[in-house]
Formats: structure tokens, C-alpha cells, sequence
């Protein structure tokens, strides 16, 4: 790890304002992601700025009849929340299914939107990676490619987003609340958060380069019958080989999204209309556009089915 400053601020914007004043500061919560990258030489931050105590860390509802989540708030108590439980299951449910739960007692709800690739080429440093090092090339493709994306990939990345709640989020529609240096805050759609990799792998989202996530804000309760699903190689401590995340009506129609495929949380929601003619119709318009290689291209035939157990699970 290499030698790196430390300071805490007093308040959100004070936290954007160190981040603009010092080139390559990075903020700390948690620190579950950041620490271990740290470690390995994959970050190298000259500056930290510590944001744990700045009381972002409550949960509170909204004049719409929605949940406004601090930006600082923990997986776990997020997960246990019994408005979440209730209103919002299957955000509660995609939580427990990630990690471990001492990590989710640490990790926050802003760092887990964040969270870097678990790609193996991004976390080998001898290996080339363009979210790593831009311009280096992707080992990835053409090498083992078994986790990796299958669709809203490019020619220089085809890695995975890892977060579980993320694409709960997603399905949510939640909103990412932010603050910059100036002061001046943003609300930006879950959906525009992530982004696609295109020919710029290394920036993982739209959050301007210094501004602070300071809340999550959730929309009034859908209801309907809320499923996560989650499929990997192991039964526990293991990222997403296909999730999905759907919140089913009594009448069949609802919402989609899909984790363990793209750079980002999936959903297409014009093949939601497909939900009552059943996981086939709507898997084949969400992923009319794969580009899956050989070692992955199971992950298509394992997302349909995925999605299928879970509108099983919905409609018992």
C-alpha cells in the first residue's frame, strides 16, 4: 500500500470540496472495496477523505411516501429496515444475498453502488485492463470469460457490475441523490448511474469526478410481489453469475432487471410488456442484443430460466 493522507470534513459539501482540491482523493466509508484495492495497488489514492462522520446515515420517509436512504446508511441496516421489508422486499432480499454479513455491517449504501469490477484481469496487475490502466487492452477478451458480460459490452471491457442491490435499485427505480463542491445539489436516475463501457471502462458511472453521494431515494411502494434471485458457483460469498430482481402485479404485468450481465444493472423496460407471455418472451427481447462468447454464452439460456423461477416463486 502506498503512503496517502488522511483528513475528515464537516459536512457534504466540505467532503466535495477536498475531493476537488486534491487530485486523485478518494472518499472512505466502509472501506470494504476501497481498502482491498488499495492493498493491491489497483487504486492509489494520494488523499483520503473520510466521510463516515458526517451523519449521513439515516433512513426517513419522503413526502411522496417513498424512503430517502443516506448515503452512509449500512447494508445491514438497510436490509432490516422494516419499512424495506415491507414496501420494499425485493431490495431487502438482493442485500442478504450479497457478501458476507460482516461485510454488510461495514459496507454503505453509496459505496455499494460504486463498487468496482470483481473481473479477475481487473484485479490481476500483470495482466492488461482497460478499466485499470486505460489504453492497455483487455485480456479478458479472448481469455476467460466465464463470469464476464454478455451484453452492453465493447471492445475494450467486457466486465461485470457486482452489486446485488444495485439491481434491485434498478427495478426501483431509485434516485441517487448528490452534492458537489460548490454546493449545488443533483438528483440523478438510477437507470443514467452506471454506464456502459463503451471506449471509457475506467469511469464506471455519471457521479461528476469530486461530487458526494449523499442520499438514495426510493419511490412510493410499488406492491405486487417482490423476488430476487441470485445464481453463482457457490451457495454463499459469491457475485452473481445471473440475478434478477422483478416485482410482479396480480395481473402478470411488473418489472425486470438483471444482474451478472452487463457493466451496469439490466433492464429493458419495453420487454416487460412481454411479462405475462412468460421468461422466454421477455429474456429474448432484454437480450436480443448479446454478444456472448463462447465460455458465457450459457448465461443467456441461465438468465431466462433464472427469471422464470422467479416469476414461479412471484405467482405462488
Amino acid at each position: 500500500m502506498r503512503p496517502f493522507t488522511y483528513e475528515r470534513v464537516s459536512n457534504p459539501a466540505a467532503a466535495a470540496a477536498a475531493a476537488r482540491a486534491k487530485p486523485g482523493a478518494k472518499f472512505i466509508a466502509g472501506g470494504t472495496n476501497l481498502l482491498d484495492l488499495m492493498k493491491l495497488e489497483i487504486e492509489t489514492p494520494a488523499h483520503l477523505i473520510d466521510v463516515g462522520p458526517l451523519g449521513l446515515d439515516t433512513i426517513e420517509e419522503t413526502d411522496e411516501g417513498g424512503l430517502r436512504i443516506g448515503a452512509l446508511v449500512t447494508n445491514t441496516d438497510l436490509a432490516s429496515d422494516s419499512r424495506v421489508r415491507r414496501d420494499y422486499g425485493v431490495l431487502s432480499r438482493a442485500i442478504v444475498a450479497g457478501a458476507s454479513g460482516q461485510l454488510r455491517n461495514r459496507a454503505t449504501t453509496a459505496g455499494n453502488l460504486l463498487q468496482r469490477t470483481r473481473c479477475p484481469y481487473f484485479y490481476d496487475t500483470n495482466q492488461a485492463c482497460n478499466k485499470r490502466k486505460p489504453g492497455s487492452g483487455c485480456s479478458a477478451i479472448g481469455g476467460f470469460s466465464r463470469q464476464l458480460a454478455v451484453i452492453g459490452v465493447s471492445d475494450s471491457c467486457i466486465a461485470t457490475h457486482p452489486s446485488d442491490m444495485a439491481v434491485a435499485m434498478r427495478v426501483l427505480d431509485a434516485q441517487v441523490e448528490t452534492v458537489s463542491a460548490a454546493g449545488e445539489t443533483k438528483v440523478i436516475p438510477i437507470a443514467d448511474f452506471h454506464r456502459l463501457p463503451g471506449d471509457q471502462p475506467h469511469i464506471d458511472t455519471t457521479l461528476p469526478p469530486g461530487d458526494l453521494i449523499t442520499a438514495v431515494t426510493l419511490p412510493r411502494p410499488l406492491g405486487g410481489t417482490h423476488v430476487y434471485r441470485k445464481v453463482r458457483d457457490r451457495a454463499s460469498y459469491a457475485f452473481a453469475l445471473v440475478s434478477v430482481a422483478t416485482v410482479v402485479q396480480s395481473d402478470s404485468t411488473g418489472r425486470v432487471a438483471f444482474g451478472g450481465l452487463a457493466h451496469k444493472p439490466w433492464r429493458v423496460e419495453a420487454a416487460e410488456a412481454a411479462l405475462p407471455h412468460g421468461a422466454k418472451a421477455v429474456a429474448d427481447l432484454a437480450l436480443a442484443d448479446a454478444q456472448a462468447t463462447e465460455e458465457n454464452q450459457f448465461k443467456v439460456t441461465l438468465a431466462e430460466r433464472t427469471l422464470a423461477a422467479a416469476l414461479s416463486d412471484a405467482r405462488r
